[in-house]
């Protein structure tokens, strides 16, 4: 760290942590979900319908997922296309489309569920509950500073604060 200060490698390593945890927590889902035939993205896609209710557009999809509307309309073309999931005209717009899971998707869920569930117990076990909460919620507070877009640098600032090593 270039000032030296313990806070700035504290909020280094903090930043660097987060980036391997999300990275490995995901992949070890998705270890366990290959079996099922899904990629990530259509396995996000089916959970994220299913906990935000039946009847969500695209468009609300697409934000949750944090992707482009395209890259979106590929996955659920797939999705569509194998029986997990019907588009409809939404009521109050005739351009939106509203996503419903089928029949036949629904005991995959379940057992996305049950993988999931099981891949948290093992990465959080031996964690007591009050440390989780802890760290849930500075988590959150990260999370709610991120969703604040932040100005651009000054472009002298940004070219000194750049160094390939700083990572």
């Amino acid at each position: 760290m270039r000032d030296g200060s313990t806070l700035a490698h504290t909020q280094w390593r903090l930043g660097i942590l987060i980036a391997q945890i999300a990275r490995r927590w995901r992949a070890r889902l998705d270890q366990r979900i290959a079996e099922f035939g899904l990629t990530e993205a259509r396995w996000l896609a089916l959970l994220s319908i299913s906990r935000g209710g039946e009847g969500m557009t695209q468009k609300d999809l697409a934000a949750r997922l944090l992707i482009e509307g395209p890259t979106l309309v590929r996955t659920l073309d797939w999705l569509e296309g194998e029986g997990l999931v019907e588009r409809r005209e939404a009521a109050h717009d005739r351009r939106a489309k509203t996503l419903h899971l089928t029949g036949k998707a629904r005991p995959l869920i379940h057992r996305i569920e049950a993988a999931a569930t099981g891949v948290r117990a093992e990465i959080l076990a031996g964690i007591p509950e009050a440390e989780l909460a802890t760290c849930l919620a500075v988590l959150e507070r990260v999370a709610t500073g991120l969703a604040v877009p932040s100005p651009p640098p000054p472009a002298e600032e940004a070219r000194e604060a750049y160094r390939p090593d700083s990572g």
